[in-house]
């Protein structure tokens, strides 16, 4: 059954800037669906639309069969909502703040410990503490445990782990899946490729526009190119150099990398070829090598391929 369907969404804001261009999408039941892109491309346009706190210029959404403008109100019983800024109230404590959302969704800790267990775990610690005195990863946990308390069928999280540390990024992950299997359906943002991986789907998006949909394995599965990550001293002039590179090539920086996609069809002297071309060119390098591409890769090569934009 599919959870969630977007439907040909737009949506422009009143300075003509097209947030979300021809958007359409569905979400099975159970899954975790991710959205994939870098701030600005249209996420949070999205969530609140799909969310009932925006409406879309056309198009439609459904959630479980319920239209999110003529359903609303269903739709809001049903969902669970943690939105990218922390929007619980700093000056109550942590347990206060469960009771409180507990009360307005009529739902109680007790009825729902089992769904939210392996949060609270982590926070009843912490129950006596104010909100606003919680570091940024123990926040998002009890957002979390407040958008869940109600036991919704469908959860949104639009970009939870970002400002948040690398431990806790993992630790909140692994809480999802834990979430998952309660048959609670996730659509989650984030602007972090090594959380795509996490998720049964991805769509891909930028400048408002979905650019792939698969699973994350499929998507590199399907990388076209021979991909190199190469160590260089000087970063910016040897992206410089890479302009006059005769064999077919995208080339971009990562990190004190450079990586290289070559789409030349003889794969056994590339190698050889391009190291020759930065020798001539006087490029100090060393760590050349093949590798395997990661989500992020991924998402440059496809926007190379539909934009024809050299990054």
């Amino acid at each position: 059954m599919q959870a969630v369907v977007v439907d040909h969404i737009n949506k422009c804001y009143a300075d003509k800037v097209a947030a979300l261009r021809d958007v359409s999408f569905t979400v099975n039941q159970g899954e975790i669906f991710g959205l994939v892109g870098p701030d600005g491309a249209g996420k949070t346009s999205l969530f609140n639309i799909m969310t009932t706190l925006l409406f879309a210029d056309t198009g439609t959404v459904t959630l479980l069969d319920n239209d999110v403008e003529n359903d609303y109100k269903k739709v809001r019983s049903i969902i669970g909502y943690l939105p990218g800024v922390f929007s619980l109230y700093p000056d109550l404590t942590v347990e206060e703040n469960l009771r409180f959302f507990a009360t307005m969704y009529k739902s109680s800790l007790k009825d729902n410990m089992p769904i939210i267990r392996p949060i609270w775990g982590q926070l009843s610690p912490f129950k006596t503490r104010k909100a606003g005195k919680l570091s940024g990863g123990m926040k998002q946990k009890l957002a979390l445990c407040c958008a869940l308390i109600h036991k919704p069928e469908i959860l949104f999280l639009d970009e939870p782990t970002t400002g948040v540390d690398p431990v806790s990024r993992k630790e909140f992950w692994d809480i999802l899946k834990s979430i998952q299997k309660q048959n609670i359906t996730v659509v989650v943002s984030t602007p972090y490729m090594d959380e795509a991986t996490r998720c049964d789907r991805i769509a891909l998006i930028q400048n408002g526009e979905i650019i792939k949909i698969d699973p994350p394995v499929k998507i590199v599965k399907e990388f076209n190119g021979t991909l190199y990550s190469i160590r260089v001293k000087q970063i910016f002039e040897t992206l410089d150099v890479m302009e006059r590179c005769p064999i077919d090539s995208n080339f971009y920086p990562y990190g004190e990398y450079v990586h290289v996609v070559f789409y030349d069809k003889d794969t056994t002297t590339i190698k050889e070829r391009f190291a020759a071309f930065l020798n001539e060119n006087g490029v100090e390098y060393t760590d050349m090598e093949e590798i395997a591409p990661s989500i992020e890769d991924c998402f440059i090569e496809l926007m190379e391929r539909r934009d024809g934009v050299q990054y």
